[in-house]
Formats: C-alpha cells, sequence, structure tokens
C-alpha cells in the first residue's frame, strides 16, 4: 500500500509511506535553493518528486492532503494551487476538527487535479498522528498523551489508546493560540513586522521566522515573573479574539509598556512573555493528566510548531510526571506531508511508521564555478583538517534531514574550541550575533560535556554545560549557558558521524559547532554546486571528496 501526502501551502511537502515504511519526504524548501516556508505552488510537482523516487501517479494507491484554513468562493476549506497551468482551489479538510463531527481522525473525500478521488484530514491531524506514529510509544504498542499546539489552535490534549486504537480529545489547555509568542514579538524590535496586511505572502513568511529566532534573543533578556500578573489580566481581556487578532496582546504592551510593565527591554520582555507563557503550559498540563488520569506513568509526544520551543520540551521533560517524552524532528509543518499521510496509514490498520531522519531529497554535485578543485578525502582525514585548520567545512552527504534543523547531512562543521569560531559562522551566515550555534557531541559523552546530556538526536532539548566545559567548547554556549544539543551515535551511518568520532580521537574534544548550511532565507543546500556558488567558506565535503577554494 502507497499512501502518498501532499502539504499545499506553507511548508509545502510531499511524503510516500509504503507498508508502514516512510520512503521520502521532499520540503519544497529544501528542493532547487528554495525559500524558506514556500508553499507547493504546483500540482507538477507531485509528480516530479515522484519521479525521482522512480514512481509515478499510478504508483500510489491513495493520494491525501492535508487541512487548512483558507477557504474557496463557498466558504468551504481549500488551498490555491496551479493545476494545468492555471490558478484554483484545491479543496481539503479544515484546519482542525469541529464539535459533533467525526472525531479527530474524520475522513473527508475529494477528486480531481491529477489526484482522483484524494482523501483528506485536519491539519491538526497531521500534527497529532504524524507524531504519534512516528514515536517509540507506537513501535512498542504503548499508550500515550499527544499534546498539539501548532499556529492557528491552543494547545490542544489528544489520547491515543493503542490496544483499542481509539484516538480521543482530552482538553484544549489555554486561550493561547500558537502563533500568540511570535504575534508579542513582532511588536518589539528587532523583529517589529508591519501588520498592515497580514494576509500576504511576505508578511506569513517574516512571521514564521520570528518566534525561533525570538527564542534565541531571549536570553539576552532577563525573566521578571512578577510581570506574569499583568500577563494574566492581558490574556483574561483578549481571551475571546478571534485568531487573526492574536497580536493585539502585544500591541497593547507596546502602546503602554511604561505603564504596564516599566524598566523592561525587549528582551526582557520577549523572555518574560515565553517564561509566562510555558509557566501555564506546564501547569495547565501536568493537572489536567493528574488529576483525570491517575493511573500512570504516561507517554506524551509533542506535535505542532510549539513544539520547536526547547525550553518548554525541557520544562515539561523535568516536572517526572512523563514516563518519557518524545518530539519528532518534523512537529511543525515540514512534518505535514508525512503526518497526513500517516493519518490515512492509521485508518487503514497500520500504527508505528519506519521511518530514517534522514529521507529528505539526495545530494547532487552540480557544475561547480570556477576556482574549485576536487580530491579524495576520507572522513578521519577531514576530522584532521578542522582540528589543525580551525577552518568552517560545509558538509553535504546523502539524504537531507526532516524538518527545520540541520542535523549533520546539510551542516557547517567547525571545532568549538576557539569563541571566536561563533561570531565567524553568525557572520558567514549573515545572522545576527546572538544566535547560538549548536553543539554536536558524541552520544555515549555528552553526558560528560552536559547536563543533563541524555540523548537528543534532533535538538529539541536543552542542556547546560557541564563544570569545566564552557571553557573548552566556548562556541557552543548561547548567551544564558545553555546549548541546543544534538547527540550522535557513534555507530550512526553518517558522514557527520565518523567525522565526530575521528575528530574525537584526535582532539579529545567529542564536540563540534553544528549550523545549517544554506543560503540566507532558503532551504539547505541541494547540491555542492549551490554551496560553492554561495562560496563564504573555504571547504566542502560530500561523499567521500572534498572542494577546496582555490581562489
Amino acid at each position: 500500500m502507497r499512501i502518498c501526502g501532499i502539504k499545499a501551502s506553507h511548508d509545502g511537502g510531499v511524503a510516500v509511506i509504503e507498508d508502514g515504511r516512510l520512503v521520502f519526504s521532499y520540503e519544497i524548501e529544501k528542493v532547487d535553493n528554495g525559500e524558506r516556508y514556500s508553499s507547493l505552488g504546483d500540482m507538477e510537482r507531485v509528480t516530479e518528486f515522484l519521479a525521482a523516487e522512480g514512481l509515478s501517479p499510478a504508483d500510489i494507491d491513495q493520494f491525501v492532503v492535508d487541512g487548512w484554513y483558507t477557504k474557496d468562493a463557498d466558504g468551504e476549506p481549500a488551498v490555491e494551487v496551479n493545476s494545468g497551468g492555471l490558478p484554483v482551489r484545491l479543496p481539503t479538510a479544515p484546519y482542525v476538527e469541529g464539535p459533533g463531527g467525526g472525531g479527530p481522525l474524520e475522513r473527508r473525500t475529494f477528486s480531481g487535479h491529477g489526484l482522483g478521488a484524494y482523501a483528506g484530514y485536519t491539519h491538526v491531524a497531521n500534527h497529532l498522528m504524524g507524531t504519534y506514529c512516528s514515536s517509540p510509544f507506537a513501535a512498542r504498542g504503548e499508550d500515550a498523551f499527544v499534546l498539539v499546539w501548532d499556529g492557528l489552535v491552543t494547545p490542544r490534549l489528544y489520547r491515543v489508546q493503542a490496544a483499542t486504537r481509539e484516538v480521543t480529545f482530552v482538553d484544549s489547555l489555554l486561550p493561547v493560540f500558537g502563533n500568540s509568542f511570535a504575534a508579542f514579538c513582532s511588536r518589539f524590535e528587532p523583529y517589529l513586522l508591519d501588520t498592515s496586511d497580514v494576509t500576504s505572502d511576505r508578511y506569513i513568511r517574516a512571521h514564521l521566522s520570528v518566534a525561533g529566532k525570538a527564542m534565541a534573543y531571549a536570553a539576552k533578556g532577563r525573566v521578571e515573573t512578577g510581570a506574569f500578573a499583568v500577563f494574566d489580566s492581558l490574556t483574561a481581556e483578549f481571551r475571546d479574539l478571534p485568531v487573526e487578532k492574536v497580536g493585539m496582546l502585544g500591541d497593547k504592551v507596546a502602546a503602554n509598556r511604561d505603564e504596564l510593565l516599566p524598566g523592561l527591554s525587549n528582551a526582557d520582555l520577549i523572555a518574560t512573555y515565553q517564561a509566562y507563557i510555558g509557566h501555564h503550559l506546564l501547569d495547565r498540563l501536568t493537572r489536567a493528566v493528574r488529576d483525570r488520569f491517575p493511573d500512570g506513568p504516561h507517554n506524551l509526544a509533542l506535535g505542532g510548531g510549539c513544539a520547536l520551543n526547547i525550553k518548554w520540551n525541557s520544562a515539561i521533560r523535568a516536572t517526572g510526571v512523563f514516563q518519557e517524552v518524545f518530539v519528532p524532528p518534523f512537529p511543525n509543518d515540514a512534518g505535514a506531508a508525512i503526518g497526513t499521510a500517516a493519518c490515512e496509514m492509521y485508518r487503514r490498520g497500520g500504527t508505528a511508521l519506519e521511518w530514517d531522519v534522514h529521507s529528505g531529497p539526495r545530494i547532487t554535485t552540480g557544475t561547480l564555478p570556477d576556482g574549485w578543485r576536487a580530491e579524495p578525502c576520507d572522513e578521519q582525514r577531514l576530522a584532521a583538517l578542522l582540528h589543525t585548520e580551525g577552518e568552517p567545512v560545509v558538509v553535504l552527504s546523502g539524504r537531507a534531514e526532516l524538518g527545520p534543523r540541520a542535523l549533520g547531512n546539510r551542516s557547517i562543521l567547525a571545532p568549538a574550541t576557539d569563541v571566536r569560531t561563533k561570531d565567524r559562522l553568525n557572520d558567514i551566515k549573515n545572522r545576527a550575533s546572538y544566535r547560538p550555534v549548536a553543539p554536536i557531541c558524541l552520544e555515549d559523552r555528552a553526558p560528560e560535556v552536559f547536563d543533563p546530556g541524555t540523548p537528543d538526536p534532533y535538538m529539541l532539548f536543552e542542556h547546560r554545560m557541564r563544570p569545566g566545559w564552557a571553557e573548552r567548547v566556548p562556541a557552543v554556549v548561547h548567551l544564558d549557558g545553555t546549548a541546543r544539543l544534538q547527540t550522535v551515535s557513534p555507530a550512526q551511518d553518517t558522514g557527520a558521524a565518523r567525522i565526530l568520532a575521528a575528530y574525537a580521537k584526535i582532539s579529545g574534544v567529542p564536540v563540534l559547532c553544528n549550523t545549517s548550511a544554506n543560503l540566507e532565507g532558503r532551504g539547505f543546500f541541494p547540491d555542492v554546486a549551490s554551496a560553492a556558488r554561495w562560496g563564504r567558506t573555504r571547504y566542502i565535503w560530500s561523499e567521500g571528496t572534498l572542494y577546496t577554494n582555490s581562489r
């Protein structure tokens, strides 16, 4: 059984699941240096991506399209695409299930646009099932709670019961939409946005980029817990606003900051609001589970764009309420094509999805610009080069990672032993100086360097440096002393894992800097030629070949 999931709106993508195994997932932004958050655009992309994997539409048993909030002329959910050279509205399921319907996994059917009779599930359902089906809980046949918190919904808690296959809605935990944090931050510098047309593609792209940057910027500020009472009053005042008015809380604070929150800098405001949301989320979540399901321990999986917030994730995990907390590497809309296909898989009797984080497009070489020479270079030699020269190296290997974070196959690696390396990497990527550079560390040595240092292969939890290590690897320490760690098993069959293992053996340091290899505002480099044309590093390494800019 081959199921093809399609995400047509922003963060567009196409994924295929065959007999419970993820075959591939292409995100539009990771093809041909696509713009971040790109939509599908043209239905021909589906055929194009299938062909790249040796498939055709005729090989697909069921197409499934992700649900969305935009409407057609009749007020029905639909996404604008091109089909047959013309703009059309592709009918979809809604964004979230309504009361009295067919439940979280209600299946809708549509037809046309080259897909035949295709299915649709709500956007929230794709986060719910993509998260659960990719979790270790599904693989072990265990129950789990799934917290879905995405842009246009409040945090929604669901329960998946493995034995009966029931998926039920438990509760909405907070009267706060998922995009509230980004909307608040966008009312203050350095994230101030023009909100005159919040429906424009330009605004949507800018808005989508705010939350991740603001999480880093918050480290410049201090959390003022005394301000929580002010936010309580504002949240109550704006409780019943529609989602398109979510920025009004930030507007009011910006207009009355000297009266409401005197003495707080922009960084303080952002840090405090982030902590405020996390505090109430934690309280409501733990009470909902303890009061209504006291028979623990319980498993929890987190899905939706808010599951990229490592401070909230870490706080939830630290409560001890949950036996295990899982976040996939694609909790945001980057995983929507996978999730919508997983809905169909689950409905047809499947449960656990077999998947590999490196299931994106394959790397290619392309035509290199003048001035670049190529020579054979294995991982041990590259590790020695990193150690002796201290130069950053673009590493492009195998298939691209799923989700928004570079995990070694589309990365820039560099030694972390020089504090200046962080500034250099931010400079060559044209990023603000406060942005952190992530550490990639051998899994078996991570507890020696980081606290807690538990396995974190997808950079989704917060860690702190053990005594003495901040001085040894200063380039990966954030302003608040934390690190967004990625752990790598030495047995992992990737170029980055072998490079790191060899580097640790040579240097005695099991850590390297890891930041994404991409053009500003674009997805990962799809080929060596793109990285060479970018030209901000002297070295590129790919599939056993070292490319050196000799100019």
